[in-house]
């Protein structure tokens, strides 16, 4: 069978099996598996022989899946994750929002403010958006909807302020994007933190607005906090801030490689548990119980789409598609801007994670082609996944948000809400694709 054809039929059963709800894993993994004992058991000229196609397909699965499992950046994700679930547990992250909530209470749009600043320290700490979405939903939203802030504001501010996850590090998505495409983590997390620092900025802008525009949304707070509270609120942003400086700065000085700064963060994330007494061991259980199940899962999907990257290679599809471009010869601008709108539109309808591995096989070597500097690239990349986070009809964070609220929240107001922030990033967008300095000044300016 012509290569080409064969990888035609396993992408569109891969499209169709995820269109069914099969997950990604195993819709990537049973198709790759299969093309490849078709690939090996049935050459061009000859008749399908299954036999002779399945031991060299097995051979291929055990030596990508051994090479896979022993990939020391590999060690990130679970060490992030731990973080994550660590700092929950401990009430860093709850203790990061409390503060912001009193220090800026008396803005317009305080509290949601408060919420966004709150989802970025959190997804700097976690590295995970849904997990930012699950958690300061459900301590955020109650909290606005208390005191008499509209619901979509409410609901729109958190769901938007936890795609920040997706960029300011540590990102557990640059982390696969590095693994697949072998660009540096180092370099990706720097590349993340100004787009994500203007996205944090563009968003407190929009709330502001929104609450000069209808004050009624985001009314003022009119109880007074005392100095002992807000000199409390100062102090207990500490925690924060000391595992950001640890993971981000340790990795601009040069001083951690991203694996150590995930293992020194989480190391000092229980000691700052213990020390302030509030991690329990049963809650260290609970953490490490969650981080595996979570670790698992991306696994699986990680090494699935190692098995359906590897099938792609063999059935040279991606040299046929750069041969086909460059045969009608499109400017890089149009390359571009099709591939922004692919990601834009895949992204209504599958998760951060699928769409990733799904993706890259086919839009990598195109932009290696165009010589575009795949570290920008990235950052562009899962831009717009943080994008599809928020987008309908299915925006992962609006039915997280949506799961985690009040009834009053209804999903129809999640989605209005989420819009006007959706607006914001299609800003921010646009000038990473005009000024990439954006994103390489940090990276090219380190170590």
């Amino acid at each position: 069978m012509d290569p080409i054809f064969l990888a035609s039929i396993v992408v569109t059963f891969v499209l169709i099996l995820l269109a069914l709800k099969v997950p990604i894993a195993y819709s990537l993994g049973s198709c790759a598996s299969i093309g490849l004992i078709v690939y090996f058991g049935w050459r061009p000229g000859s008749d399908l022989n299954i036999q002779s196609g399945l031991k060299p397909a097995l051979q291929l699965i055990e030596t990508n899946a051994y090479a896979f499992v022993h990939s020391y950046p590999l060690s990130m994700i679970p060490l992030f994750i731990g973080l994550g679930h660590i700092a929950y547990h401990a009430d860093i992250t709850t203790d990061l929002y409390k503060s912001l909530r009193i220090l800026l209470r008396k803005l317009p749009g305080g509290l949601a403010i408060a919420s966004v600043n709150g989802c970025a320290g959190f997804s700097a700490i976690t590295g995970s958006s849904v997990a930012c979405a699950a958690a300061m939903g459900r301590i955020a939203v109650p909290e606005m909807l208390k005191y008499n802030y509209h619901p979509r504001l409410a609901s729109g501010s958190v769901a938007a302020g936890g795609t920040l996850g997706s960029l300011i590090p540590p990102s557990l998505l640059f982390v696969i994007y590095a693994i697949f495409t072998e660009q540096s983590v180092n370099n990706l997390f720097l590349a993340g933190v100004v787009p994500g620092l203007l996205t944090l900025v563009g968003f407190i802008l929009t709330i502001s607005i929104w609450c000069t525009i209808r004050p009624q949304d985001g009314p003022k707070l009119k109880d007074d906090i005392g100095k002992k509270d807000k000199i409390e609120a100062v102090i207990g942003l500490w925690p924060s801030f000391l595992l950001f400086f640890v993971v981000v700065g340790g990795i601009y000085s040069g001083i951690f490689t991203p694996t150590e700064a995930a293992a020194v963060s989480l190391a000092v994330a229980v000691m700052i548990g213990i020390a302030r007494q509030k991690l329990k061991l049963s809650s260290v259980i609970e953490a490490g119980k969650e981080t595996v199940r979570q670790t698992t899962a991306i696994f699986l999907i990680a090494l699935a789409a190692k098995l359906f990257t590897t099938f792609i290679s063999l059935s040279r599809v991606t040299p046929w598609i750069l041969d086909w471009l460059s045969s009608i010869d499109p400017p890089f601008v149009v390359v571009l801007l099709a591939i922004v709108v692919f990601y834009l539109v895949i992204g209504m309808f599958l998760d951060s994670i699928g769409i990733l591995v799904l993706t890259l096989p086919f839009t990598v070597p195109i932009m290696s082609a165009y010589g575009v500097d795949l570290i920008w690239f990235g950052v562009i990349v899962i831009k717009l996944l943080e994008i599809g986070l928020i987008t309908p009809p299915v925006g992962l964070n609006i039915f997280v948000i949506r799961g985690v609220t009040p009834p009053s929240v209804t999903l129809t107001s999640v989605f209005q809400g989420a819009g006007a922030f959706l607006i914001l990033d299609f800003v921010v967008l646009a000038m990473l694709l005009s000024f990439p300095v954006l994103s390489l000044w940090l990276p090219n300016s380190a170590f």
